[in-house]
């Protein structure tokens, strides 16, 4: 694997001094992650060049790689101590939150993305999270939203990555990025963008495909298919666990 990815990579230093104006050559060590019972998470180790044909004095290059898993609604809830006890009080239909969603930037973000290019591309955690209804008739969703950020945070699937992107002498850029054990199967698209003076000069797309594979496929697709079955096979999995525990332990007393 590491003869390959250099191999590519000289590839790729060498494409990046052909010609052509600013663009993004794009590789990945891989396009897909297969999770199994004893998958404990993943990196994936993206890197490429810059095409570049232009005077480098205009300004320097920044580069930008985003991660997302699959766009789904959540629901988040407030809960407050009344009469003792925790009870949820409010809550806020998020309309579209990514299941996972990192950010990886060679300088801080605030450095290399401007305000209005976050707002047109959405590449910030914040951005990346779109609820435009519940926004206007909810005058408190951005606490919600907040909220849905920073516990997703504590679990590894939101992440800020600043200064992990590799940018050398503005041609080739490589990084790494974590992704956790407890993945939602789907497409994941990963955007790699160039920017210059916090404005996005090129970007260019391609996707992740996260899948289940194996008995974990199997029982996720009947799970999902057909539900009565797999609540029946459920339910007599644990009658047989729970018959054949007890004929042990009556084993093991008459001895």
């Amino acid at each position: 694997m590491r003869v390959f990815v250099l191999s590519l990579w000289l590839l790729i230093a060498t494409f990046a001094n052909t010609a052509g104006a600013e663009k993004l050559v794009l590789g990945m060590s891989q396009d897909e992650v297969a999770i199994t019972a004893t998958f404990d998470g993943s990196s994936i180790l993206i890197f490429g060049a810059v095409k570049r044909d232009v005077d480098p004095s205009e300004g320097p290059l920044d580069v930008i790689v985003t991660i997302g898993g699959p766009n789904t609604p959540i629901t988040v809830r407030r809960k407050e101590r009344k009469y003792g006890i925790w009870v949820n009080t409010d809550q806020v239909t998020v309309d579209s939150a990514p299941s996972y969603y990192a950010v990886a930037t060679n300088r801080p973000l605030k450095d290399v993305l401007s305000n209005h290019d976050d707002f047109t591309h959405k590449i910030s955690i914040e951005r990346a999270i779109g609820s435009v209804a519940t926004k206007l008739w909810t005058p408190d969703y951005q606490n919600f939203a907040d909220a849905l950020v920073r516990i997703r945070a504590e679990k590894g699937l939101y992440q800020l990555l600043e200064n992990s992107v590799a940018l050398d002498q503005e041609t080739l850029f490589h990084t790494t990025i974590p992704m956790p054990a407890d993945l939602t199967e789907g497409d994941y698209p990963t955007r790699i963008f160039l920017t210059r003076d916090g404005q996005v000069i090129d970007q260019i797309e391609t996707s992740i495909d996260v899948r289940k594979v194996g008995l974990e496929r199997f029982l996720y697709r009947l799970s999902r298919d057909t539900p009565l079955i797999y609540g029946l096979l459920s339910l007599a999995i644990a009658i047989f666990a729970g018959w054949f525990a007890s004929a042990i332990f009556r084993v093991v007393r008459l001895r």
